[in-house]
């Protein structure tokens, strides 16, 4: 069976989010990853995931970013106040996801998705897919499985399950299953060429995570055993997704991939279309490991800028919480 033939016959939604737990998984086999902090202030569009830390460098919160982009004309006029995403009356926000998260966290961002007069969403399904809130992911494939097994021993929730794709500004913006398989063959990538790309800028990371005294080993270890297991997980892999955010970034670039790249560039033209009807309000609720390549993007090819960011809590880290 050719690849083309064999991704067709396995058809199933694909976000890269779910890539971002199976390259997880294989950064933890390789003693790989590093704590990310929330001490320094990267430029808008760098950082979209970050965990934050109490003064005693205690975790508190996994957080995901939202950054807001306006004609780069309309630029010198907003003002960004702290905590906020200014207000403009064109704008496009870049809406970080992480695919299993706390109730709160889907809560709010159903809330926020209000505002926009389109929400391009990312589900690699046939044109025009829309999700049934509570459908979940299967577990008849083995990255649904995965998801579903870390929802639980997690006690977290599955992105599928709360948040209302059926509401009349969703707009799909992706690849078809057709689209994705043609992609590959015609990159000549696999799916273990791409998780071989992660696997090495993981491993390319031990030594700065040994020089640090850290082992994610230890960490998950000790979390097994503990009696506020569901919690000490949580902080494990927290510390792991920064460094796992910018292994899915680097699959951008030049080379690119069909995973990132690609994909991106169907979600942009999307956008360009919403953007030629009149819609001036619009959100693009993707995976956090696309937002680097897409703020290059709009700001090189769609002449904006970053203006404003908020950070929405998706995992609470705090004891006793």
């Amino acid at each position: 069976m050719n690849r083309r033939n064999e991704f067709r016959t396995r058809q199933f939604p694909i976000s890269s989010g779910w890539y971002l737990l199976i390259g997880l998984v294989l950064a933890l086999s390789a003693n790989a990853g590093r704590a990310a902090t929330a001490e320094a202030a990267p430029a808008l569009g760098e950082e979209w995931v970050r965990l934050v830390k109490d003064s005693k460098g205690q975790p508190q919160a996994l957080q995901v970013a939202i950054v807001r982009y306006v004609p780069a004309r309309l630029a010198r006029q907003i003002r960004s106040s702290p905590g906020q995403l200014p207000p403009a009356r064109e704008y496009v926000d870049l809406i970080g996801a992480v695919h299993i998260g706390d109730l709160g966290y889907y809560r709010e961002l159903n809330r926020r998705f209000r505002q926009y007069q389109a929400l391009l969403y990312e589900l690699v399904a046939p044109p025009g897919t829309r999700v049934a809130r509570g459908r979940g992911a299967s577990n008849s494939h083995p990255v649904g499985a995965l998801q579903n097994s870390m929802k639980s021993v997690l006690e977290i929730e599955h992105q599928l399950e709360q948040i209302d794709y059926m509401r009349p500004n969703f707009v799909h913006a992706d690849m078809s299953p057709e689209e994705f398989s043609d992609s590959m063959v015609n990159r000549d990538e696999s799916f273990m060429e791409m998780y071989a790309r992660m696997m090495g800028q993981a491993i390319a990371q031990q030594s700065e995570q040994a020089a640090k005294g850290e082992s994610s080993d230890m960490d998950f270890f000790t979390a097994m055993f503990s009696e506020d297991r569901p919690r000490k997980l949580k902080i494990a892999i927290a510390k792991q997704f920064q460094s796992m955010e910018a292994a899915l970034s680097g699959m951008s670039g030049p080379e690119g991939s069909t995973l990132i790249t690609e994909r991106n560039k169907r979600a942009l033209e999307v956008l360009r279309k919403q953007l030629r009807s009149g819609k001036q309000r619009i959100g693009i609720f993707y995976g956090a490991g696309h937002l680097t390549d897409m703020n290059q993007r709009l700001t090189e090819e769609f002449a904006m800028q970053p203006v404003g960011i908020v950070w929405l809590e998706a995992w609470n880290l705090r004891e006793g919480k």
